[in-house]
């Protein structure tokens, strides 16, 4: 994620501007860029667009595709935006998030308030005049459960949050379908469940490696409230689902041979991997050695790979 270059200093302990005020033109750009977490809406909109092209059963209008590229990233980053607004107590004494421009002060609070409520509007009315107020209204809600429902209600509260908080991830898929045909389909609603089991054991091994953080504030993250062998147990089973929903969309006759060999060798390597953690877990292995993160790592190439594969199967129909 693009942060903000600034001094090294101890988890918890913001930075101040510098004296008279003075914060780099530059760096406070940076700090705006950063402040929607440009990484994660890669993931994103990396859901959006394969949808599209599913949708379109081929090359859908790319001037549609700009446009709601752009508007996806706005709604998101107005998201993310009010999240850390929201969490900056807690980011300011987590080691993972001690980087973020509220935690070093290269944004105010009241800026990034405004920085984030800006977004959320004018992504809001860029889709409803620019694409269809059926994908705004989707984007709003998206928005709407991350902020409200996730960081504010669940959270800070339940060891399920990362589970239903994560919807919000799944609305692309819908907003990608809805964006083409303004209407929806059972094929959106597949690669949404497939989104939705594949958020916790995405997540999951990575809370895995910071839980130490997330204990420090009281996030109760499964794996702050539960053993290793608990959580990989958990990781298994939405692994599992996560397959056996990717693999519905071709006896529906949304997909063919193509996709349906990407999803099955992608989700079977998952499977080993999700196993692998399972297997080190009931063993006792804890530290460098469960090698939690090669499953989160594998997370990323797997979704991008099923997603390419939607975009691409049309084509080979």
């Amino acid at each position: 994620m693009c942060v903000t270059a600034v001094e090294s200093r101890p988890a918890g302990v913001a930075l101040t501007p510098s004296p008279g005020g003075h914060r780099p033109f530059g760096a406070r750009i940076k700090a705006f860029v950063a402040l929607t977490k440009p990484r994660i809406i890669e993931l994103l909109l990396i859901t959006t667009v394969p949808v599209m092209f599913l949708a379109a059963q081929g090359v859908p209008d790319l001037w549609l595709v700009v446009i709601t590229t752009i508007g996806g990233y706005l709604s998101a980053g107005g998201a993310n935006a009010l999240n850390m607004y929201i969490d900056r107590d807690i980011d300011a004494l987590m080691d993972r998030t001690s980087q973020r421009p509220l935690v070093t002060g290269m944004v105010s609070p009241r800026e990034c308030l405004v920085f984030g409520i800006s977004l959320a509007v004018i992504s809001t009315v860029w889709f409803g005049l620019l694409v269809n107020w059926l994908s705004a209204a989707l984007s709003l809600g998206a928005l709407l459960f991350y902020v409200v429902v996730y960081t504010m209600l669940l959270k800070r509260r339940t060891a399920q949050n990362i589970v239903w908080g994560g919807i919000a991830g799944c609305m692309p898929v819908l907003i990608g379908w809805s964006s083409v045909t303004n209407s929806m389909s059972w094929a959106a609603v597949i690669l949404f469940a497939v989104i939705f089991f594949w958020t916790p054991p995405h997540y999951w091994p990575l809370s895995m490696k910071v839980k130490d953080d997330y204990a420090r504030v009281g996030v109760p993250m499964l794996p702050v409230v539960a053993s290793n062998r608990v959580v990989a147990r958990q990781i298994v089973l939405y692994s599992w689902v996560m397959v056996i929903v990717s693999l519905l969309l071709t006896p529906l006759g949304y997909t063919g041979w193509f996709y349906t060999a990407v999803a099955l060798l992608t989700g079977g390597f998952w499977l080993w991997e999700a196993h692998g953690l399972q297997n080190r877990a009931r063993a006792g292995v804890s530290g460098a050695k469960l090698k939690e993160m090669r499953l989160f790592h594998w997370s990323i190439t797997y979704v991008s790979l099923l997603f390419v594969a939607v975009a691409v199967d049309p084509f080979l129909r």
